[in-house]
């Protein structure tokens, strides 16, 4: 598997669903580039990786180290529905996505963090309501697009 330049260009975006999982595709393209010391301003196991890892109940090193073997997205995904402790049917799977495709700052402090980063990326933009709205809008940011 090749391994994304995360300095070069962003990671896929968090709607992008690999075994009808948001989140997971992201989450590899920053495991791979911080194994290859390439994921510049993006880091693996950050909170939105954390609630994917919970969901499933896999460790994040272990992943990490199955994702070190070169692996493809598809045979990681098998190795996590192999050792996931928490077990999914495609409807929970698809509920617990489309939530986290809605997820909004839920607390004054998420509330203050999203708006910083709103404020800095996208300041006129008043369309940015959720985490994946404005994760993929500081993304195109990051990498020259205007908001």
């Amino acid at each position: 598997m090749q391994t994304v330049d995360l300095t070069q260009r962003a990671p896929r975006s968090p709607r992008v669903r690999l075994g009808g999982y948001n989140i997971l595709p992201r989450m590899l393209d920053k495991c791979r580039a911080t194994i290859a010391g390439k994921n510049g301003e993006y880091h693996f196991n950050c909170p939105l990786d954390q609630r994917f890892l919970e969901f499933v109940g896999i460790d994040a090193e272990a992943l990490k180290q199955e994702v070190a073997k070169g692996l493809g997205d598809g045979d990681v995904l098998a190795w996590i529905e192999a050792n996931a402790k928490h077990k999914h049917s495609p409807p929970e799977i698809a509920a617990w996505s489309s939530f986290g495709e809605q997820r909004a700052p839920a607390d004054l402090e998420s509330r203050a963090y999203f708006n910083g980063i709103q404020e800095k990326v996208a300041p006129k933009r008043e369309d940015i309501s959720n985490w994946f709205e404005l994760l993929d809008v500081d993304d195109f940011v990051t990498f020259g697009g205007a908001a």
